[in-house]
C-alpha cells in the first residue's frame, strides 16, 4: 500500500463523485486502477440512466472490462468515495478485484463493516484486500452537504432525494 497513491486515485475519485453531484445525482465516484493506470472510472448515474445499477463501483467495473475485454479484472484496486453496497460488493468480487479502498463508511447500506460485514459471510469464493476511512472526512462532507442542500431546497422524495415536481 501507499498511502500518497491511495490518496492521489481518492482525490480522483472525489472529482467524478463531484460531476454526480452537479448533475443531480448522488455524489459517489470510483476509479480502478491497476499498477498505476486507470483502466476505468464511474459515477453515479442511476437517475439520469433509469437504471438502479448505474452505481460509480459498477460503471467503473464495466469501462474496465470493455477496456480489458474480460470481465475479469484481477490485481486491480477500486478507489470509491463511499462504502460499497451489496450489490457492488458482489461484482467487485465476481470481478475479482484484488483490493478496494473507500472514503466515507456508509451505516445504512455499507457492505465491508458498515450496516454488514458481507465479506466475511461464507458464500464469497474471492477474497480482497479492503481499507475503508480513506480520506473518511472529506467524502463524508461531499454527501452531507449534496443533501443538506437537496433539504435546504425542497422536499425529498422515499429515498431521500428531492422531488422534481
Amino acid at each position: 500500500m501507499d498511502f500518497d497513491q491511495d490518496k492521489f486515485w481518492m482525490e480522483r475519485a472525489r472529482i467524478l463523485a463531484k460531476q454526480s453531484a452537479d448533475e443531480g445525482e448522488v455524489p459517489v465516484g470510483a476509479v480502478l486502477v491497476r499498477r498505476g493506470q486507470v483502466l476505468g472510472e464511474g459515477r453515479n448515474r442511476s437517475i439520469a440512466l433509469c437504471d438502479p445499477t448505474a452505481h460509480a463501483e459498477i460503471q467503473a467495473l464495466r469501462a474496465a472490462a470493455l477496456v480489458e475485454g474480460n470481465y475479469r479484472l484481477p490485481g486491480t484496486t477500486l478507489y470509491v468515495t463511499l462504502e460499497p453496497c451489496i450489490m457492488c460488493l458482489g461484482a467487485m468480487v465476481h470481478a475479482r478485484v484484488g483490493r478496494v479502498v473507500f472514503g466515507a463508511h456508509d451505516p445504512k447500506t455499507g457492505a465491508l463493516g458498515g450496516a454488514a460485514d458481507a465479506l466475511g459471510l461464507p458464500l464469497y469464493n474471492h477474497v480482497m484486500e479492503v481499507t475503508g476511512g480513506l480520506m473518511a472526512e472529506v467524502c463524508g462532507e461531499q454527501l452531507r452537504s449534496f443533501f443538506r442542500a437537496r433539504r435546504k431546497r425542497g422536499v425529498m422524495d422515499s429515498q431521500g432525494l428531492q422531488s422534481e415536481g
